[in-house]
This record gives structure tokens, C-alpha cells and sequence, in this order.
């Protein structure tokens, strides 16, 4: 039988327990998430194990990436089902702090972040989120030392800021972005996707099928703009806020004119009822 893993709440625990994983020189990949676990975050488990010899798994709501406005108090928190998940994946190591191990009293440092953190995508709507995410990331890369970190892509911003900090920083984490896992209907699945009404479930896909529909017309050669106005026009028309529908140079996050100026990804952000969902593609 497989052990169940170890589970640390404290950091000399932590530190105890990255110890004896390092031993025999074995590699470590971690894998940050803030719990809820669905099979998009088993993915990135499964890939990590493929990765390196032993794997961490964080579990931490963490405060300083909401807003007050936001819905941290709110959202969900299922750590019997998320610790049960883990221990049937064999993961070594779940790191499982609360807010006073990872912020002890007078906390004061935080990262500070530019270039893909800046891009006016999600920054415009939540310009709060990439600082918090870079510090609390920051912090797991120098508790956990791993050698690799697994990162979904649905969250795509974020995995660009993340990469670029752990380049400019000299973490030595490489840091790999996962493929996004899709409901049968093509909804990228999240935690948040518990909020949603039954009638808004039926509805949700329609992120998707709309930046497939404008991939396919940049595609045959239209114009982005053109492109665009149908992809918006698809998703205003089924009930959505439209936060953003954008096309960005895939590694920059830089806005893009034509296919001509560089790998495409597609981008979007959308509010439906009270809960707001983000997607994206290559194209």
C-alpha cells in the first residue's frame, strides 16, 4: 500500500519534511493551488510526478491576491476531499499553512512586478491580483526550493508573470504551464465554477466557442479587429459582462495587429450572474 503523504502546517515542519525528500539527491516539483481541487489541478499533479522525483503539493487560500471586494472569505475550501484527492495521487509532501505561517505579524515585503503583469488584461480589472500572486509564489519557491513548478495554463497572465519572475529573480525553478483542462462542453474548469446557477452552467461554454469561432477567422484571414467583434458579439449576446476579449503575442502579452506580428493566444474575462470566469487559447 501506498503512504499517505506527509502534511506540514508550520515552516520548521516544512523544512523538516523538504529535507528528508532531498535526500538521495531526489528532484522536487511543486505544484501551488489554493485548494477546491478538481481534475484540472490532478493533471498538473500527475504531470509533476513525470517531472521529478517527488512532489509537493501547497494548499493556501491566499489573502493578498483578492480585493476587499472579492470573494475570499467565500471561496471554497474542501480539504478532507482536496487531502483524500492527493493521497490517491501518492503525492509526497502537502504544504498547508494558514495565513499567520505564511504572514507572521509585521509582515512588510511583497514583489513587485512589471512587463506580462502589466499588460492590461487582468491587471485592469484586478490590479491587486499579480503582486499578491509573485509574493506568495515567491515565498512557496524559496520554502519549498523545487526544482520545477507546474502551473496550469487557464490562469495564462499569471503564468507568464510567474515565469518571468522566476527568470528574473534567479529562483533556478523552472516553471512549466500544463494544457487547460475542459469540461465535455469545453468550460476550462475552476473552483469557481461551483457558483454557477444551472442555467449559467448551460451558458458558460460559450467563452470558449467563442474564441474557437475567432481563431478560426483569423485563421482564413480576417483581420483581428473583425475577428474580434464577433467573437464580443457572441458573448455579450448570451448574457455575459464582457470584461475583455483580446488577442496578445503569446510570450509578451503585447497586443498584436496581424497573425504576422508572432504567436497568437487569445484572452477573455467575462462575468456571468456574480461569477466571473477567464479563458483563453492558442491560435
Amino acid at each position: 500500500m501506498s503512504r499517505p503523504p506527509v502534511v506540514a502546517r508550520t515552516l520548521p515542519a516544512l523544512r523538516r519534511a523538504i529535507g528528508e525528500l532531498r535526500r538521495r539527491n531526489a528532484t522536487v516539483a511543486l505544484v501551488p493551488t489554493m485548494g477546491a481541487l478538481h481534475d484540472g489541478h490532478i493533471s498538473l499533479v500527475r504531470l509533476a510526478k513525470r517531472r521529478a522525483d517527488k512532489v509537493v503539493v501547497s494548499v493556501f487560500v491566499n489573502p493578498t491576491q483578492f480585493a476587499p471586494n472579492e470573494d475570499f472569505g467565500s471561496y471554497p475550501r474542501t480539504w478532507k476531499a482536496d487531502a483524500a484527492k492527493l493521497a490517491a495521487e501518492n503525492v509526497d509532501l502537502i504544504w498547508n499553512p494558514d495565513v499567520k505561517a505564511m504572514y507572521p505579524d509585521g509582515f512588510a515585503s511583497h514583489i513587485g512586478v512589471d512587463g506580462p503583469a502589466v499588460a492590461g488584461l487582468e491587471d485592469r480589472f484586478r490590479p491587486h491580483f499579480f503582486g499578491g500572486v509573485a509574493t506568495v509564489v515567491g515565498k512557496l519557491f524559496i520554502q519549498v526550493r523545487p526544482d520545477v513548478a507546474i502551473f496550469g495554463s487557464k490562469d495564462y497572465q499569471q503564468l507568464r508573470v510567474v515565469t518571468r519572475m522566476a527568470a528574473d529573480l534567479d529562483t533556478g525553478v523552472k516553471v512549466i504551464g500544463a494544457p487547460t483542462v475542459r469540461e465535455r462542453d469545453g468550460l476550462a474548469m475552476s473552483s469557481r465554477n461551483v457558483y454557477l446557477s444551472p442555467e449559467q452552467r448551460e451558458v458558460a461554454p460559450t467563452l470558449y466557442r467563442a474564441m474557437k469561432q475567432v481563431a478560426k477567422l483569423l485563421k482564413a484571414g480576417k483581420t483581428v479587429d473583425a475577428s474580434l467583434k464577433v467573437g464580443t458579439e457572441m458573448i455579450t449576446s448570451a448574457g455575459f459582462a464582457l470584461d475583455y476579449l483580446e488577442a496578445r503575442h503569446a510570450e509578451t502579452l503585447a497586443p498584436v495587429r496581424s497573425r504576422k506580428d508572432g504567436p497568437i493566444r487569445l484572452l477573455v474575462a467575462a462575468k456571468i450572474g456574480t461569477t466571473r470566469l477567464i479563458d483563453n487559447i492558442a491560435v
